[in-house]
């Protein structure tokens, strides 16, 4: 196996300087991780048994992906485990979110388990324990096996009992060392983005077809929390939902109602569910204004599922603009902000609204506990010598210490953040955008799958190891 290929080159003077100041803020027991993805970088899509998902089947079609790439290699993590969780470990990243594949486990979604592929996140749980990180897995990150989209996938009634079938095998063999779970990650992408915009797996562009995905989501969450609940004595149950900011063009009462309509389609259809509440009245009129409503949704007022959660994991990038368009579907539009910074990504920076998106989130729904499980940024990077051993990424540096800064924050202000995972260890496979946009805090060569750190994985290595050296 390849060794990791890092450097022990420490954070800058300053970086380190400002990384003491930020550690003293958060208290005992605060988790300082770092977040990915199974099919953004395992890699070994065709080894050990592994069953196709819809992303293989998505990115192997012509003109769905940025110059046709797909995760079929990505970091290959698959064979390189090791040496990440070395990495980690160098990096005193506490806890380390990622990602189960369904299809890696299961690969026809149920019935006969796939022993190597369970055999491997068995694996790496345990390596992750030996070098003292925490793992916190998700159960789904979009990779539907492909034989069960072929069969209705998230819209068929059976689907919750499918994804409870995979959550109990991964419980009854990770459970007695894994006691904190994630269900699924951001429902809203891979509904409405998979379904309704045609961007994402399955590619599909039907607003009805995105609405039973996620109401059968919703479902299939809490029944495979449910199913965790009965294996796991003492199981901690969370879900990952992203929530950017959302907030008006302008003061006009026509602008505040588009985006607070667009808040309940986006953000409170997910949001509401898992706190035991129906669907939002605003965005089942604004669904059946537009004629998206499918026969058999249970929109008259009831609760789609009971409360659920021991924790949200908030995953949090930008602010989103909303102003008022009577021609534009739902009667608004994207207004972005002149003359803010973006990301290569497009989307703002904007570090204040992660601060108003934990407090709507406190205020509203008063969670026992909030992590946020993804915040990151892609920016460009210079040019990789041969030699490197650090990788300069001022922006992402300052992206980061800005966010977890309004992390400290929002604890000062009493709301029970208890972990940040920055998004994303490694540079990886971003879906449609394939290889063209890095988020990671280690720089991944993809010819040679050298890993180097960067100074924003300098910069947060110092925060994490500051602050266990706190007592913390």
């Amino acid at each position: 196996m390849l060794g990791p290929m890092t450097s022990t080159v420490p954070a800058s003077q300053a970086d380190a300087t400002e990384a003491a100041a930020l550690a003293r803020r958060f208290p005992p027991g605060f988790v300082f991780g770092a977040a990915s993805s199974a099919y953004q970088i395992e890699g070994a899509a065709d080894e050990d048994g592994r069953g196709k998902s819809i992303w293989d089947t998505f990115s192997h079609t012509p003109g769905r992906t940025r110059e046709g790439e797909t995760g079929d290699v990505a970091c290959d993590h698959y064979h390189r485990w090791q040496d990440d969780i070395a990495l980690m470990r160098e990096l005193g990243i506490g806890s380390y979110r990622f990602s189960m594949s369904w299809s890696r486990v299961l690969p026809d979604g149920i019935g006969a388990v796939n022993q190597p592929g369970l055999d491997f996140y068995d694996h790496l749980v345990d390596g992750l324990l030996a070098a003292g990180i925490t793992p916190l897995p998700t159960l789904y990150h979009w990779d539907l096996p492909q034989a069960l989209y072929d069969r209705g996938g998230w819209t068929s009634p059976e689907a919750p009992a499918w994804f409870a079938e995979y959550a109990g095998v991964m419980a009854t063999r990770l459970g007695d060392r894994v006691p904190r779970w994630l269900t699924l990650n951001e429902p809203q992408v891979f509904a409405f983005a998979g379904h309704a915009y045609g961007r994402h797996a399955p590619g599909m562009e039907d607003w009805p077809t995105a609405l039973r995905v996620a109401d059968g989501a919703l479902r299939g969450h809490a029944a495979a929390a449910e199913q965790i609940r009965a294996i796991v004595a003492g199981a901690e149950i969370g879900i990952a939902l992203n929530l950017n900011r959302v907030e008006p063009a302008t003061n006009s009462a026509e602008d505040a109602e588009a985006a607070d309509r667009h808040h309940a389609i986006h953000q409170r259809w997910f949001a509401d569910p898992l706190f035991g509440r129906p669907y939002p009245e605003v965005a089942v009129r604004a669904q059946r204004e537009a004629g998206h409503l499918p026969e058999g949704l249970v929109v008259d007022g009831q609760a789609v599922i009971g409360p659920t959660l021991d924790f949200v994991g908030l995953n949090y990038y930008t602010r989103e603009v909303i102003a008022a368009d009577r021609e534009s579907e739902f009667g608004l539009r994207m207004a972005p902000a002149p003359d803010v910074q973006r990301t290569t990504m497009g989307w703002e920076v904007n570090p204040g609204g992660l601060l108003k998106v934990l407090d709507w989130l406190h205020r509203d729904y008063a969670p026992r506990e909030i992590a946020i499980t993804e915040c990151g940024a892609a920016f460009p990077e210079p040019s990789l010598l041969a030699d490197a051993e650090l990788v300069d990424d001022p922006e992402r540096t300052r992206f980061l210490a800005d966010h977890v800064a309004v992390a400290a924050q929002a604890i000062d202000e009493g709301i029970p953040l208890t972990g940040f995972y920055a998004w994303s260890l490694l540079d990886n496979y971003e879906w449609a955008e394939g290889y063209a946009q890095r988020f990671g805090i280690v720089h991944v060569d993809y010819p040679t799958q050298r890993r180097i750190v960067k100074r924003s994985g300098r910069l947060y290595q110092a925060v994490a190891r500051a602050h266990r050296s706190a007592g913390s």
